[in-house]
């Protein structure tokens, strides 16, 4: 007989209940009149079960139309007397699969019963069987003799009616019709509950739907069709079945987004509360434990000879069966010193042994062997930080028979510890045996921190007894100043004398140690041609720093030295001349403001540059690097897949993991941590191809994808694990998907008094507001940042290359993107969409479409005209209202990339070639004219829209300007019967007669537009005067 079976595996985050921070939580799942449950966990918030429950079905054909009810129950007194309601769930029936092999474990969140109850989950696996036991399971009498917990309970003969069950025991019961009634009466008062439909939300892409239910034939028993290959015949039991419920179709929506996040719950020390102790010093919590087997090679001595001349060139192979690692050779030395270190992954050891081999390279002929090491390694101690590093020993070489040699020793340290090991970052890892160590550095994990940036100030303001070129009077002057790759050069001078003045400010990005030097350069404009007057040169360090909004620096006199005594510099000192040009000008190194390198709308760092003027941290960032799944192959035109790793940047801090050779699906689980000094600010995490794993200098790493976080919205100490889609848009095929990626994210809060101060102060230092940067200069700088940044990072070893690290600072985002243009339009429009629906409602409630609520808005309009001091309360007290009813439908996800609202489905190709197209334009001329076209009707709708907003506002400012001297004459005659109106007759009887008159009944109202519209558009606008 068909069954159905419900693997009730774990649930997380349940609500405690005994007054002890935990619960005895246990499930109780309900199908029909059948009802069974596991046993209980006590004191578990986070419970495993592992059981399987199994009801009898009787027609499959009806399992669609019933549900499933699965109760999470916490046990009061530990017997099952009294028990309280931890959540439930309803799954409907379906959309349970039809085979154990299209069965995926879902995790479905439990319903709340109160407004501030936790979000909690359990994790369920439903499938259906052809025989009338689960999986495993045993006869009826057998399950009764054995008493195992997986016994056979409420099965029923659907044709007499009879119970068949075999045993009941304690864990799993009937109850009896009678008390059926009783509880779905109980249920009837309860609030509604989310009935599931769906189980498809994490079903990979191209799964086959689930099989059907389809009558024998003639014998009217009941049995499951078997799935069907691909390319098979259309099954004609859909058609039989009719269209699915609209239910259906709404809960299968979210499993046809491919972006869409998906929670999980790995098996990492934080979601089983693994923690103790101090929150901020326990590390390695959010990451799988991956242990490895450490070979530290470091040096040997006394090695034998091998070759007629006398000498060795000596180097080490260390052997676990099929994976091997290799040391640099060392040309002739018998005391070799290598001081490498070697990871092999303990999952994927093929031997109990380790072979620690010496030979001697030779180029002619084959190596030769010079002794070896054989160490067991059961027989390695395990080592877990903070303890300290294992000392090497000594060990004596043997031959190949396994006798000791009578001189060769070899000095190694082996150990068995994870990801966490000191040496982790350095070892050569076992999936890298075929690299050379060269290319080795170009995949080892590493941190970087970005250089501390300043705004350098420059206020050029006059010079003084300049020397023309061609004598007389001078003609156009200005002056250049350089700062590495930067240059500005300020207006000419308006003075075309040999004292001429500029006032002119320029501003710069220089970054410490301040190596660069500050080039001043005054030339005249003579024929076409610059011609240098003077020069200056003056080391950054040299200039003063202003740490806050005090007064700026005096300005000085610098001498200007002729060009070519500034070439020749202390080649050949020449005698200075008595006489000399001056220049004034004041240069200020700014270390209150904060150096903008990356967009404000996601920025990770807002704090000033000056160490002095920075706050404390409130918090720490815990972000745990997990896996990927789903993998795009990025160099599958050249043999491989994908050689993966991820960058991270918060703050100055720059975070690396480790490449993970050729693999679809890497396993990375490194943890980083961060010191969070404002919430408002957002972590970037990027994945890239490594191609430079073979050497190849000249390519760019490939972007697979990236993930933003905003902290302000995540919750303090709650982990958050979500695979995150890589979806990258690239010409020309548009919106890609490369995979998924596993983060663990944790903000620990530790100082929530600061934390809600920042609230109320502002986002930037102060310096931004008192002498605010011009906005002429602000997107210049910002480049500049970027490509200090850039620069000094791709300087690293192994380098952050700069690719990278524009992709992740995001460097061509205030670059015209139609996409992003029509997105920011979509954003506006979804904003005043709230408006426009306040709108409609305020004009449903004038027409009388609900006269119910139209008659108790005009009560509370009355109590409001005749209380007018319980205006404020009442609306302050709406908004607290609406923000408590909202908080039970807060988000509970992070946020991401989110593909719909920024317009990447179905981009055009061409807009999407123009996104990507360099500035200026390298595109032919005829394509150029077709965008050109294209922006210019865009631009012509935009034009329209603004000039409809400036005549309406043009006819406001004509009310009293009297530009039509009759509209006007008939405003301010109104306005003063009004007024006097007004001052005889109450406030009060005003507000309610215009009030009534708003909310009259619609027989009142005419079609035509009311009187104060119809005078509003006669009003005359300066459109008319336009040409």
């Amino acid at each position: 007989m068909p069954s159905l079976v419900v693997e009730v595996l774990d649930a997380g985050d349940l609500k405690p209940k005994d007054g002890h921070g935990s619960a005895s939580p246990y499930v109780e799942v309900e199908l029909d009149q059948q009802r069974q449950q596991t046993q209980t966990k006590p004191g578990e918030l986070n419970p495993h079960w592992n059981e399987k429950l199994v009801f009898s079905i009787g027609d499959p054909r009806s399992l669609r139309n019933k549900t499933i009810q699965v109760h999470v129950c916490n046990d009061a007194k530990g017997g099952g007397h009294r028990k309280q309601s931890l959540g439930r769930v309803r799954i409907s029936g379906a959309a349970v699969p039809l085979s154990e092999s299209e069965a995926l474990v879902q995790r479905y969140p439990l319903d709340k019963h109160g407004l501030f109850s936790r979000l909690s989950d359990i994790s369920l696996r439903i499938y259906v069987t052809d025989d009338g036991f689960g999986p495993y399971m045993s006869p009826p009498d057998v399950v009764e003799a054995a008493e195992t917990p997986l016994q056979e309970a409420g099965f029923r003969d659907n044709g007499h009616g009879n119970d068949h069950a075999a045993g009941v025991d304690r864990h799993h019961r009937h109850v009896d019709f009678d008390e059926e009634k009783k509880e779905k009466k109980k249920k009837s008062k309860d609030p509604e509950v989310r009935t599931f439909h769906s189980i498809g939300a994490s079903a990979p892409a191209g799964a086959p739907p689930p099989s059907s239910f389809s009558a024998g034939p003639g014998n009217g028993v009941h049995h499951f069709m078997k799935e069907k290959p691909p390319g098979a015949e259309t099954r004609t039991d859909f058609a039989r079945a009719g269209p699915a419920p609209a239910s259906v179709m709404q809960m299968r929506m979210p499993a046809q987004n491919p972006y869409a996040l998906q929670e999980t719950r790995p098996p990492v020390a934080a979601h089983l509360r693994y923690r103790g102790g101090d929150k901020t010093t326990t590390t390695y919590d959010l990451v799988e434990q991956m242990h490895y087997l450490y070979v530290n090679v470091v040096k040997a001595k006394d090695l034998p000879t091998m070759d007629v001349s006398g000498s060795l060139d000596p180097y080490v192979l260390v052997k676990v069966g099929n994976y091997r690692g290799v040391t640099k050779h060392l040309e002739k030395n018998q005391n070799p010193v290598w001081r490498q270190i070697f990871a092999f992954a303990k999952e994927r050891l093929q031997s109990n042994f380790l072979e620690v081999i010496v030979m001697d390279k030779d180029t002619v002929s084959r190596d030769d062997f010079a002794g070896k090491v054989v160490l067991d390694i059961s027989e390695v101690p395990v080592r877990v930080p903070p303890d300290s590093p294992l000392a090497p020993q000594w060990y004596k070489l043997e031959n190949k028979r396994g006798e000791k040699t009578r001189t060769g020793e070899i000095m190694i340290a082996v150990w068995i510890g994870t990801q966490a090991d000191e040496s982790f970052p350095e070892a050569w890892h076992s999936d890298a045996h075929n690299m050379s160590h060269t290319n080795m550095q170009n995949t080892r994990s590493k941190v970087y921190f970005s250089p501390k940036l300043y705004y350098l100030r420059v206020h050029v303001i006059e010079a003084q007894d300049l020397i023309p070129t061609e004598g007389g009077r001078p003609g156009d002057t200005y002056v250049k100043v350089f700062l590495g790759n930067q240059g500005r050069v300020t207006k000419p001078s308006q003075v075309k004398t040999v004292n001429p003045v500029w006032q002119d400010e320029l501003m710069f990005v220089a970054s410490e140690p301040f190596e660069d030097l500050i080039i001043v350069s005054v030339d005249e404009r003579v024929g076409g041609k610059d011609e240098p007057l003077g020069r200056l040169m003056l080391p950054v360090r040299q200039v003063q720093q202003r740490l806050d909004t005090s007064k700026l620096p005096d300005a000085r006199w610098y001498n200007l030295h002729k060009p070519s005594i500034v070439e020749e510099g202390d080649k050949e000192k020449k005698k200075e001349s008595k006489f000399s040009s001056k220049i004034c000008i004041r240069f200020c190194l700014e270390g209150g403001y904060h150096v903008l390198d990356e967009s404000t709308q996601f920025s990770s760092n807002l704090q000033p540059s000056a160490n002095a003027l920075r706050k404390k941290s409130i918090g720490i960032l815990e972000l745990g690097i997990l896996s990927a799944r789903n993998m795009h192959p990025m160099k599958g035109h050249e043999g491989r897949t994908t050689d993966a790793y991820c960058v991270a940047k918060y703050g100055n801090k720059w975070i690396r993991t480790r490449t993970l050779l050729d693999t679809l699906a890497p396993r990375w689980n490194e943890q980083y941590t961060w010191d969070v000094y404002d919430l408002c600010t957002v972590i970037t995490i990027g994945v890239f191809d490594n191609c430079h794993v073979n050497g190849k200098d000249d390519s760019r790493d490939k972007r697979i994808g990236k993930v933003r976080v905003r902290l302000s919205t995540l919750e303090a100490d709650r982990v958050y694990t979500h695979y995150y889609p890589l979806v990258v848009l690239q010409p020309p095929s548009g919106l890609k998907k490369h995979g998924e990626l596993h983060l663990a994210l944790r903000f620990t809060c530790t100082a929530w008094v600061n934390t809600v101060a920042q609230y109320s102060r502002p986002l930037l230092p102060k310096m931004h507001y008192i002498q605010p940067i011009p906005i002429r200069y602000i997107d210049w700088l910002r480049h500049q940042a970027m490509q200090i940044v850039a620069a000094r990072l791709a300087r690293s070893e192994p380098p952050l290359r700069r690719e990278v690290v524009e992709y992740m600072l995001d460097v061509d985002i205030h670059m015209f993107s139609l996409r992003r243009s029509k997105a920011n339009f979509g954003r506006i429009m979804s904003l005043l969409s709230g408006i426009s629906a306040v709108f409609r409602w305020f004009h449903s409630i004038c027409h009388w479409r609900n006269p119910v609520t139209t008659c108790l808005v005009h009560i509370l309009f009355f109590i409001l005209v005749c209380y007018p001091e319980l205006i404020l309360p009442t609306v302050f007290l709406y908004l607290f209202v609406i923000g408590i009813w909202n908080y039970r439908f807060r988000t509970r996800l992070p946020p991401h990339m989110d593909a719909r609202l920024s317009h990447a489905e179905g981009i055009h190709p061409d807009e999407l070639d123009e996104e990507f197209d360099s500035f200026p334009t390298s595109r032919p001329s005829d394509i150029v004219r077709l965008r050109y076209d294209r922006l210019r009707s865009i631009a012509g709708r935009v034009q329209t829209v603004i000039g409809d907003l400036a005549s309406q506002g043009e006819r406001a400012q004509a009310i009293l300007s009297w530009r039509d001297p009759r509209a006007t004459a008939i405003f301010i005659i109104f306005s003063l019967i009004w007024a006097v109106i007004i001052y005889v007759t109450p406030l009060q009887v005003i507000v309610l007669l215009v009030g009534l008159y708003l909310l009259r009944h619609p027989r009142l109202r005419g079609k035509l537009p009311p009187v104060p519209v119809n005078f509003f558009k006669r009003l005359p606008a300066k459109s008319d005067m336009l040409l």
